[in-house]
């Protein structure tokens, strides 16, 4: 069955995010079932070559999104408003689909090069808001929020959910859901997943993220895009299909890369779940 595009989605199907490790894979890949690519502007934008040979090759074949790295929206320091100019021009010269980014900051005099919490407050609400409505001004559509895996809340005053909304509301921009981290924060600040997924707005997604993670122990999983997705994280994934409809979804793997057809066996069980929910659709039609 072909997964069909709804009109608010800027891509459809089951994607994967493109490593530089595989870029070399090219005709597998075209002959495959994904439906899309990713990649994070940052490890893109400055080069040349064949590099930018082989990527304008799969930017013709595939619809691609992005998901960056270092945008640093909760930030104290001011926005790179030059990077966002130049992550444009990137993306009209490759017709990119969406950009998306991490609801958190990474950077202030210069790169921590790791995910830090943005405190779950009003002041921050309004804060990161006016920053993400300052990168849709720059690039001319909507921005996609990612909801982010953290491992300390410092000066909450609001919960998870209820921040994540209230910055999504305000900024008017998009979701990008990440269903292994609702998954891992759901283990590591003890509420439920489920009812977390389903009190985030439907109508804000733009394409969902599913990845591996790593059991530290049994109240502590570490975020890490390393392993093979968990069977509950896979049933949450099942649950949003079901509540939400079938949107677009995209493996992430960025390390303890496995073989081509392993990596491309996970992205058939995105397909193949999205096609059972499809079908139930179409039954309840007919």
């Amino acid at each position: 069955m072909a997964i069909s595009r709804a009109n608010n989605f800027p891509v459809s199907g089951a994607g994967l995010g493109l490593r530089r490790e595989f870029i070399d894979e090219f005709e597998q890949l075209k002959n495959s079932n994904v439906s899309f690519m990713e990649v994070a502007p940052e490890n893109w934008l400055p080069f040349g070559g064949r590099l930018q040979e082989k990527f304008a090759q799969y930017a013709e074949q595939f619809p691609f999104v992005i998901h960056g790295l270092s945008l640093s929206i909760g930030g104290p320091s001011a926005l790179d408003t030059q990077f966002v100019k130049d992550v444009a021009k990137f993306m009209r010269d490759y017709n990119i689909r969406c950009y998306s980014e991490h609801l958190s900051y990474c950077s202030d005099d210069g790169h921590m090069y790791d995910l830090m919490p943005i405190p779950f407050t009003e002041e921050a609400v309004h804060y990161v808001a006016d920053r993400i409505k300052q990168v849709q001004d720059i690039i001319g559509q909507r921005l996609a929020m990612e909801n982010v895996s953290y491992y300390a809340a410092p000066g909450q005053e609001m919960s998870e959910i209820e921040f994540t909304k209230a910055v999504l509301e305000e900024a008017d921009c998009d979701l990008l859901l990440d269903i292994n981290n609702i998954y891992v924060n759901s283990i590591n600040h003890n509420y439920d997943a489920k009812d977390f997924l389903l009190a985030l707005p439907k109508e804000r997604i733009a394409y969902s993220h599913i990845a591996g993670h790593y059991d530290e122990a049994d109240d502590l999983k570490v975020d890490t895009h390393g392993a093979d997705v968990k069977a509950d994280v896979w049933s949450l994934l099942d649950i949003a299909y079901e509540q939400f409809g079938v949107f677009p979804t995209l493996l992430e793997r960025d390390f303890n890369i496995p073989s081509m057809p392993k990596l491309l066996s996970e992205v058939e069980q995105i397909r193949a779940l999205q096609e059972k929910h499809l079908a139930k659709s179409v039954a309840a039609i007919a």
